[in-house]
């Protein structure tokens, strides 16, 4: 009599032959984007495994190819010939923000790897933010088939169609499924269905076993002395910020139970003794009950790892901050934008700036690191507005900062007012770039070396009194706004709706 099946714990029946052999991957190679690889914290691609488990699941045989620490794409080969697909799904990391910004770098490897994976005579399909946005060079490079947002139902029913039809001609394939693009006759055809809420099959453990977990543990220890992975406790942000792409989600926001992302921590630990845990989640917690309950799961369990968020201003009261402490958050990083509230308003973030200065207290006293990201460059932004920012970051004295220019996106309101003005470079090569690729109010080199006087005003007050350096700080700063009308657009990008006026303001 043949052994009964048996169940794995990640929903596999064992016992039956799988139906498909998939391989599933990214394109985000570290190596290709130099700001990060010197910064060194690599991270798994959480959206891309999840899949990977959801696809096994259903009874396929899985295999990964893990663009994050290889050397490049010329190791994708070795690794497709290894597994021997009948499918390549090249599912980006949606946890992963660079990939949002769809750097030029990624897009080349990923459209390599898609014409050898074709050429070599596998299916493949290609879902990511820039590929929802842009579908064309990935058709064009020998994907079947993009999927347009996260594509969890449309994945589904490809796979199904392939599994019952291996021999399926490509019109066949992806006959009336909608949130599919396609290249028929040479033109792209997309059945667009809009943002779709996060899809409910994508639960349970993400495929880790899949992933080399030493890579990652040799790499962050040798470059920070410590190990940190990833978790997700939601999917999505219902906030409104006029820049921000939301290509996968729009707005919607979906949260898992605090109890299950308890456990998973809980589980991370035990099985692979991270350090840190990184929360990739857009906004993490969104509400203090969600919070206190996800910290008195981790207490019951012993299960707590300190851990980082992403958070807003408005979100952080005392209560928030106490239950993000008591469940081990240590750093929390909050997108600022700017110390000017008409830059704010602008930008329809939905916060004060006195909430950011509160915030940043309330949640240092609660022992927790505070971090703020900073954008330059926004629509209508003068001198007194990049000051005003200066003064945030004084005043407020966040422990880190992330500045960056604004960088417009494909289905923001902002990408819209700036499109015409978008040359031949619509994305940055890696995150270093930081090139203004529309007509700000100053230069690229002026934002950059904004930037760099911040970072530096940052770490001076972390290193202490040292009337030297803050002399030589001050000079910078001087040298710097003295040369600002050199530095100045002909023609700057003005708000579409409202008339701003700059305000001459004495240099300090």
């Amino acid at each position: 009599m043949a052994a009964s099946p048996t169940r794995r714990p990640d929903g596999f029946v064992q016992g039956f032959q799988p139906m498909l052999k998939i391989q599933v991957g990214h394109s985000y190679f570290l190596r290709y984007d130099r700001k990060q690889w010197e910064r060194g914290k690599p991270y798994p691609p959480l959206a891309t495994i999840q899949v990977a488990a959801l696809l096994r699941r259903m009874g396929h045989s899985l295999s990964l190819f893990d663009a994050m620490l290889s050397d490049g794409v010329e190791a994708y080969m070795p690794a497709f010939r290894a597994a021997g697909p009948d499918l390549v799904v090249f599912y980006e990391d949606n946890f992963n923000f660079l990939t949002k910004m769809c750097l030029g770098r990624m897009r080349e490897a990923a459209c390599r790897m898609i014409a050898e994976a074709r050429a070599a005579g596998a299916r493949v399909i290609v879902a990511g933010s820039d590929a929802s946005d842009q579908p064309e060079p990935f058709l064009a490079a020998g994907a079947d088939a993009v999927l347009v947002g996260e594509g969890i139902g449309a994945l589904s029913a490809l796979v199904e169609r392939l599994e019952r039809h291996p021999d399926i001609d490509d019109e066949a394939w992806t006959a009336g499924l909608s949130g599919v693009a396609t290249l028929v006759d040479g033109a792209v055809r997309t059945g667009r269905i809009g943002p779709q809420p996060p899809d409910p099959r994508v639960v349970g453990q993400p495929a880790w076993d899949l992933l080399d977990i030493e890579q990652y543990r040799d790499f962050w220890r040798d470059r920070h002395g410590y190990f940190s992975l990833n978790m997700a406790a939601s999917r999505g942000c219902p906030f409104r910020c006029n820049w921000c792409a939301k290509p996968i989600w729009g707005n919607h926001y979906n949260q898992r139970p605090a109890q299950e992302v308890a456990a998973e921590m809980t589980w991370l630990k035990q099985t692979y003794a991270p350090d840190h845990i990184w929360m990739a989640d857009d906004i993490f917690g969104f509400r203090a009950d969600w919070v206190s309950e996800f910290a008195e799961h981790l207490q019951q369990e012993d299960g707590s790892i300190p851990f980082t968020i992403q958070t807003r201003a408005d979100l952080a009261s005392e209560r928030m901050c106490a239950a993000l402490a008591k469940a081990g958050c240590s750093e929390a990083w909050i997108g600022a934008e700017s110390g000017s509230q008409r830059v704010l308003d602008r930008m329809t973030k939905g916060t004060r700036v006195p909430e950011l200065i509160g915030a940043r207290h309330r949640l240092g006293d609660h022992g927790i690191r505070v971090g703020f990201f900073i954008q330059l460059g926004y629509i209508g932004e003068q001198l007194d507005d990049l000051l005003a920012t200066r003064e945030l970051v004084a005043e407020a004295a966040p422990d880190d900062i992330g500045v960056s220019v604004s960088y417009p996106l494909p289905g923001t309101k902002f990408f819209e007012e700036v499109k015409a003005q978008l040359g031949r470079k619509t994305h940055w090569e890696d995150s270093a770039d930081l090139a203004m690729m529309f007509r700000g109010a100053y230069d690229s080199d002026f934002y950059r070396a904004f930037r760099d006087l911040l970072h530096d005003q940052v770490t001076l007050r972390q290193n202490g009194p040292d009337q030297i350096a803050e002399a030589s700080l001050r000079q910078r700063w001087n040298a710097l706004i003295a040369s600002e009308r050199s530095h100045r657009s002909d023609e700057p990008t003005l708000p579409s709706s409202t008339a701003w006026q700059s305000v001459a303001l004495p240099i300090v």
